[in-house]
């Protein structure tokens, strides 16, 4: 019992000293990827030729070739605060339409007030849309002012004759649900919109539609069929026809579009304060924080951001391989 418990222990100890005369034990081999088996023989990248090496072998040179960020945009505070203003702009464009239908409702406002105001906005906005460039965009389209006339003469027509069965296209649906869905349709819409960003999630088509269903969900809540006209017909200026001069102005004269930006948060939050002092408070904080907390917390996260390329990236053809096609 003595003997095996001590051979054990000379076993877990390791060897002990060396002995003249008596040859040393060999050394243990390398582990594969730490050294190269073969002294002055280098590793080559290539998969013609076999070499003395392991498959999973690592050469020094391996980080040579690294590189970090080679893709990664750096964003200046002021551009991504001007950038911002698209979402400010939807942001403001939802809270004007929410206010007006309150007032609608309310009473406060009347309807031939708001087609008025509509009406003196919409030729207002046509004639800037022309003067920004010129009536460069109108004559490469090559659309003439008699078809957009045409145009908005029966979207017209075509609304005030449908505007008694919109009046009474949700009375089978109860109040809560027509305020829920419009609350979810007006969400979607800003997330569906359209900012300038290349995404699969944009669809322009869907935030137009899903605000265009939420106005005529709040519209069949209105007293009159006169009304509900007035609110479907602003709903599409404000949601398809304010997009297009905005983008416009931004792309032509970016200093008037800053200001006009300006404007519109302060009209919006001006009409917000007459219906909720808090709502208004808590409209201008988020405004705040989308314009200028956002792009800050994008700046200093740009700093940390560490993507690194090499060998192990997937190969990419960047040839033109469309005559292989043929």
């Amino acid at each position: 019992m003595r003997r095996g418990r001590g051979a054990a222990e000379a076993a877990v100890a390791g060897p002990g000293p060396r002995v003249p005369g008596r040859p040393s034990p060999p050394p243990p081999p390398p582990r594969p990827g730490e050294m190269e088996p073969v002294p002055g023989r280098r590793w080559q990248k290539v998969l013609y030729e076999r070499q003395p090496f392991p498959d999973n072998y690592v050469d020094q040179r391996f980080l040579e070739e690294l590189r970090k960020n080679v893709h990664a945009r750096r964003y200046r505070y002021r551009a991504v605060v001007f950038q911002s203003g698209a979402v400010v702009q939807q942001l403001c464009s939802v809270c004007v339409f929410v206010v007006t239908w309150w007032y609608m409702d309310a009473g406060t406002l009347s309807p031939q007030e708001l087609f008025a105001a509509a009406l003196v906005s919409s030729l207002l906005g046509y004639i800037l849309f022309d003067a920004v460039d010129g009536g460069a965009g109108r004559r490469e389209s090559g659309r003439t002012r008699w078809a957009d006339l045409k145009s908005t003469l029966v979207f017209t027509a075509f609304t005030y004759g449908f505007s008694p069965v919109l009046k009474t296209l949700t009375e089978s649906i109860s109040t809560d649900t027509i305020y829920a869905m419009s609350a979810l349709m007006l969400l979607g819409h800003l997330i569906f919109f359209d900012y300038g960003a290349n995404a699969a999630i944009v669809s322009s088509t869907l935030s137009l539609n899903m605000a265009i269903f939420a106005s005529v969900c709040l519209a069949s809540r209105l007293p009159r069929s006169l009304h509900a006209f007035v609110v479907v017909t602003f709903a599409m200026q404000i949601f398809a026809l304010w997009p297009m001069l905005q983008k416009k102005l931004k792309a032509q004269t970016p200093r008037c579009y800053v200001g006009v930006t300006v404007l519109f948060a302060l009209a919006a939050l001006a009409g917000l304060a007459t219906v909720s002092s808090v709502g208004a408070v808590l409209f201008a904080s988020l405004l705040l924080a989308i314009s200028c907390l956002c792009p800050y917390c994008l700046i200093r996260l740009q700093l940390l951001k560490d993507n690194i390329h090499g060998p192990w990236d997937e190969a990419e053809i960047k040839e033109d391989l469309s005559r292989f096609l043929m």
